[in-house]
């Protein structure tokens, strides 16, 4: 017989052209069940995880209303606040959260330091590439923080590039390839580490618009002592609007497909607006049934 098959017979298993000799009935099965394991898709790690009793760990960064840590170190934040209510209704609580720099966290989750990332991170082609992202959990618009007054009268990237002013992001934003594209000339975009850096940058006079979401904006703007002010995002093009999901690795695609299902029935829920709404996420927030899958192609 060829070497690739398994013939079960009066008891007896034949492989590979030996037979065995009578084997107990739990033993065979023990058998076939190699070669079905074979042939079945393993796990991803998350449910391997879960089925150890192991924690599911999240990383995010400390971004503002996004997902940070509170002085008591619990996660905050309504990307935070969506991930975690929706674990919850999967029946997950034993969950694990860790804080690291916007730019650690796609290399931390393909690193399996995390199992997911939930740092408000928008949905792009680009970073579709080495995400699998949830489906979205809220459409949000870009904004820039500049001087009270806004004395060089700064509302859109073209007016950013028309005016030569300096523009400032902080490492990974989106709202870099938002600014080479609107015409912004590399040596007029100023990187810093995070968004308190780009606060620090436009009061320090070295950069004349900072960019964030319009949520960090307003929430920085409205804590300031009044030294800066956050641009209107409807003065921004429809492009520049993004969608945000929380991020998972490819071999988690069996446990994503069933996060998906339970965020269905969240997203939008009043558990989720009470839960987001000190975050300032409302109605016009929610994603709408724009797909991930669309979003990746699109963006």
């Amino acid at each position: 017989m060829t070497t690739d098959r398994c013939l079960v017979k009066n008891k007896s298993v034949t492989i590979e052209g030996k037979t065995m000799g009578k084997l107990k009935l739990n033993t065979l099965m023990a058998v076939l069940g190699l070669f079905v394991g074979s042939w079945t898709a393993d796990a991803g790690p998350v449910t391997d995880r879960v089925k150890a009793e192991q924690s599911i760990r999240i990383g995010f960064a400390s971004v503002v209303p996004f997902a940070f840590a509170d002085d008591q170190g619990h996660p905050k934040g309504f990307a935070n606040e969506i991930a975690l209510g929706v674990l919850k209704k999967m029946g997950y609580t034993n969950v694990e959260t860790n804080v690291t720099d916007w730019g650690g966290l796609i290399p931390g989750l393909q690193a399996s330091r995390y199992d997911i990332i939930s740092g408000g991170m928008y949905i792009l082609g680009a970073r579709c590439k080495n995400v699998t992202f949830s489906e979205p959990i809220a459409k949000l618009g870009d904004g820039f923080i500049v001087r009270a007054g806004n004395p060089k009268h700064i509302n859109t990237y073209k007016d950013i590039a028309d005016r030569g002013a300096v523009f400032v992001a902080y490492a990974g934003s989106s709202t870099i390839a938002a600014a080479k594209k609107e015409g912004i000339a590399k040596d007029k975009i100023m990187v810093v580490p995070g968004p308190s850096e780009v606060i620090a940058a436009i009061k320090a006079g070295r950069g004349d618009a900072g960019s964030m979401t319009y949520l960090e904006a307003k929430l920085m703007a409205d804590q300031s002592d009044g030294e800066i002010q956050a641009t209107d995002p409807a003065a921004l093009p429809a492009w520049t609007y993004n969608w945000v999901g929380l991020g998972f690795r490819s071999e988690d695609a069996d446990f994503l497909a069933k996060f998906n299902e339970a965020l269905n029935q969240y997203v939008g829920s009043d558990e989720m607006m009470n839960s987001v709404k000190q975050y300032g996420i409302v109605a016009a927030s929610l994603p709408g049934a724009t797909t991930t899958k669309w979003i990746c192609s699109n963006r």
